[in-house]
């Protein structure tokens, strides 16, 4: 199983919504695919469809009490698409956790042998606190999105420099997929500007596809739905879908050929 943090501690950057349409994406193509939500405000599990009156065992008990991931995830609407929920419970976990010797490596210990998924996708909170850091530690990869403004320059700084500690730490083998430009809006002088110094710093390893400002993405959450079940052919849900196609040929080979 291939695990995927989708991690950016600055806020409001389309980190839940790529979350969501990405999975919802490789699950649509064959991948089976497991979410996990680790945010405490619980948003990708509200956008997935599940009411947080239904989530009965989530990402808390699994890092606190150490249940098992099997026992606790559950099914949603989409077809080869599982949900580990979050409440807003997950906010005590980190100090629930703070003087436990394995802290960081709660999430990674859990997801270790056959769960019967091809790839995790991993929601994490706006923050570089300790549920980001147990996704880190416990991913094979990042997917870092990015809105197309300058203090997000800044900000992706800052989380390259935690995933450089998070190597010589915790996980050696953590590696970036790919970064994603979100809420690109041509129209935009600015946007133009950070989507070019970005590629100029990063080069391939930022994404081809854009995420563009859409009004449907926005709407589709109040519906508990992605937004590819949404209006499956709006600009949002296309470039999703065109960026899982992307994010797929950097999969590993075993995988994909599995």
């Amino acid at each position: 199983m291939i695990r995927i943090a989708i991690a950016n501690q600055k806020g409001g950057v389309g980190k839940t919504t790529s979350a969501i349409n990405v999975a919802t994406a490789l699950a649509a193509t064959g991948w089976k695919t497991l979410l996990i939500d680790l945010d405490p405000q619980g948003n990708a599990s509200t956008g997935i469809g599940v009411s947080a009156s239904d989530r009965d065992r989530t990402s808390y008990d699994v890092l606190v009490d150490r249940a098992r991931v099997a026992d606790c995830v559950m099914p949603t609407s989409i077809p080869g698409l599982d949900l580990l929920a979050a409440t807003v419970d997950l906010s005590g976990a980190e100090v629930e956790l703070v003087n436990a010797d394995d802290r960081a490596n709660r999430l990674r210990s859990a997801l270790r042998g056959d769960l019967g998924y091809d790839v995790c996708l991993i929601d994490c909170p706006p923050s570089l606190g300790l549920l980001t850091l147990n996704a880190l530690t416990a991913a094979d990869t990042l997917l870092v999105p990015l809105q197309c403004e300058f203090f997000a320059l800044e900000g992706l700084s800052q989380l390259l420099q935690t995933v450089e500690r998070v190597q010589q730490r915790f996980n050696p083998d953590l590696g970036i997929i790919g970064i994603a430009l979100t809420m690109f809006d041509r129209r935009n002088r600015l946007t133009d500007q950070v989507s070019e110094d970005v590629r100029s710093c990063l080069g391939q390893l930022v994404f081809e596809t854009t995420i563009p400002r859409n009004v449907r993405l926005s709407e589709a959450p109040s519906h508990g739905v992605p937004a590819l079940i949404y209006d499956h052919a709006c600009a949002g849900s296309r470039a999703y879908m065109a960026l899982a196609r992307e994010l797929i040929t950097r999969m590993p080979e075993k995988r994909k050929a599995a």
